[in-house]
């Protein structure tokens, strides 16, 4: 005859239940890893962005068949590329923006553990 004891979960089973208890009550926040995917997803429309206006200003040019088109596709051609990479400089100062936040929130955390820490060694 056997004896049905509970299984005990492992150190793994320990360790998920903690990470998910970590997300559950926001002692482990995931918005700073997010925030690598979203700037990546971000740069992508405006690369995506940017062969638009290379298309549009080809096309143009070639539609038309013109000089006055093609002088004319030069400069749209410029002012679109610099103008789609003051987005991307200013994308990524947005999202460098709010990984600083998130990581004060982390510094700020660890500070108080440690001042906490300090305490209770000194009570």
């Amino acid at each position: 005859m056997s004896v049905m004891n509970p299984v005990k979960a492992g150190p793994r089973g320990r360790q998920r239940r903690d990470r998910l208890w970590a997300l559950l009550t926001f002692d482990r926040l995931i918005t700073g890893p997010v925030i690598h995917l979203v700037y990546w997803a971000g740069l992508g429309a405006i690369i995506v962005a940017a062969f638009s206006v290379v298309g549009a200003s080809i096309g143009v040019a070639l539609r038309k068949g013109s000089w006055a088109a093609i002088l004319l596709a030069i400069p749209v051609l410029v002012v679109g590329l610099l103008i789609v990479g003051a987005v991307g400089l200013i994308w990524r100062a947005f999202c460098e923006f709010y990984v600083a936040i998130f990581r004060i929130g982390d510094d700020l955390a660890a500070l108080r553990r440690v001042a906490e820490a300090e305490q209770d060694r000194g009570a």
